[in-house]
């Protein structure tokens, strides 16, 4: 970084701190919004857009090979009249990273003349147009998208350190999409009773990166297809250099019939059982030698004084209308040689054993015990490390969310089974640059740890939360003939970050 641009950010740093240092305030006589006289004008010369973090993210989609690779892999378009198939995606994905919601806030971008030249061209897809290319695509093509995008994530995996192969956790689970929509070929209901699709997602929790999304019909089972995209997923992980590789999944995918063949490949798996009637009996069966106490690390460590709790609302309303109320007293592990009928030979059970009180009101009625299952091939690590680890797998709920209603790819925009997965595994792209972004932050000099820290932070962040720190930025758009200049007109906390990741995304990749 210049010694020029560093002073500037380092006097806005000092600027805004200034501004809101703790001071002690006299009584105002007056609101502190003080702004009168309000008046607009155009300028001729300056012109600017509040997503200056754009360019940062079409440097990703240029260093990385994506937008080559896209017109190289796809062949939807017969003539480029005028664009190209990179095009198509890329405009959808970037209207997502800055703050559109759906295919029809194309129309605000492609009458924004800052954010045409931001991108250097002279004009962008509509929203038909857009829904036409998405209609395109048959399955071999949504197919072929996704390999794509694979195939440059590879890339970026090979900028990471060695620690990073180390192990990668595959994590497998459904969701629905639901729509309101009455003439969506392929839409069905679900098992509740909502009309829609029902996606599979397969992940990697290392990053939280979509490795692949699958549409499916509503009424469809949650695993239905998951071993063949499970299998996909181990080989793309192979080719990266993974040394282990975990899968994980909830009692919908057991998986049962490819146990043994997973087993053999040296693929650990770790997934939920249902408590059928024969599991509880032989957990029941168990001495209480082979019982042993499950303690729960607490969520976070409390970095300044401890603060006593707040009044739990909640559990008081519940106790004064004397609802029946459910409490866990306390949890024990054990484990237990297991085969499942479809396997040829045996696993670890692991079975977690909760002691719950049924309450009303301030009475106890009964105690209640119930069983939780886990099957896997692990017989080393000790049965609560993997009960904790298989609890993380929650992690992926959140990168469902996430992609429901932070990026709103499973929207479902479109009028058919085929084409709402491509625009899912299209508008899916905006997270994973959002993921190739803070991977790509370079972590190493003389500042390595402080550097290695914010790039992590990035990788966790929200995507609404990433969107406010580095897309939503006001600059001003100064076009040259040799160069695009992104002018940021204000500061913030991550801007520091902004200027050293576009450092390092304009020198090549490493080989």
């Amino acid at each position: 970084m210049s010694s020029r641009r560093h002073r500037r950010e380092r006097n806005c740093k000092r600027r805004i701190e200034r501004r809101l240092r703790r001071r002690n305030w006299r009584d105002q006589p007056k609101p502190m919004f003080k702004a009168s006289n309000v008046q607009y004008g155009w300028s001729d010369r300056n012109r600017g857009m509040n997503a200056g973090g754009l360019g940062a993210m079409h440097l990703v989609a240029q260093q990385t090979g994506l937008a080559a690779a896209i017109d190289g892999d796809l062949e939807l378009l017969r003539a480029h009249l005028p664009y190209h198939e990179s095009d198509h995606v890329l405009n959808l994905a970037y209207n997502l990273l800055c703050g559109g919601t759906c295919i029809e806030d194309l129309e605000l971008r492609r009458n924004d003349e800052v954010y045409l030249d931001a991108l250097g061209a002279r004009t962008i897809p509509d929203p038909t147009t857009a829904g036409d290319f998405c209609r395109r695509f048959e399955v071999q093509d949504v197919e072929a998208l996704m390999e794509t995008v694979n195939r440059v994530r590879l890339e970026v995996w090979r900028q990471q350190p060695a620690s990073f192969f180390d192990e990668a956790i595959l994590d497998a689970d459904g969701t629905l999409a639901p729509t309101t929509g009455e003439r969506k070929a392929g839409m069905d209901i679900s098992y509740d009773g909502v009309w829609g699709y029902h996606p599979l997602v397969v992940s990697l929790a290392n990053t939280a990166e979509p490795l692949y999304l699958v549409n499916r019909s509503a009424n469809r089972p949650s695993s239905e297809g998951a071993s063949d995209w499970l299998d996909q997923s181990i080989g793309l992980c192979r080719e990266a250099g993974f040394r282990e590789i975990l899968l994980r999944g909830d009692t919908d995918f057991s998986q049962t019939a490819h146990l043994d063949r997973w087993h053999r490949a040296g693929v650990r798996f770790l997934f939920g059982m249902d408590a059928m009637p024969n599991l509880v009996a032989l957990a029941e069966s168990l001495g209480r030698g082979d019982w042993r106490r499950l303690d729960r690390p607490p969520r976070y460590e409390v970095q300044t004084e401890p603060r006593a709790r707040r009044e739990n609302v909640k559990e008081q309303v519940v106790r004064d209308r004397a609802f029946r109320n459910i409490r866990l007293q306390s949890e024990s592990v054990a484990d237990f040689g297991y085969r499942p009928g479809a396997c040829q030979q045996d696993y670890r059970m692991i079975v977690v054993r909760k002691n719950l009180s049924v309450e009303q009101g301030d009475e106890a009625l009964f105690d209640d015990v119930r069983y939780f299952f886990s099957l896997t091939n692990d017989f080393a690590t000790p049965a609560a490390e993997l009960v904790l680890l298989a609890n993380r797998r929650c992690n992926q709920e959140n990168l469902i969310e996430q992609l429901k209603n932070g990026v709103r790819a499973l929207r479902m925009p479109v009028d058919n089974l085929v084409s709402n997965w491509a625009y899912m595994v299209i508008a899916s792209l905006a997270w994973t640059l959002k993921a190739w972004y803070a991977l790509l932050l370079p972590e190493d000099g003389r500042w390595a740890e402080k550097h290695r820290a914010e790039k992590y932070a990035v990788l966790a962040m929200e995507f609404k939360t990433f969107v406010n720190a580095f897309i939503r930025l006001p600059c001003q758009i100064v076009r040259t003939g040799r160069h695009i200049l992104f002018r940021l007109l204000s500061w913030n906390p991550w801007q520091h970050v902004l200027l050293r990741s576009v450092d390092a995304l304009r020198q090549p990749l490493r080989c």
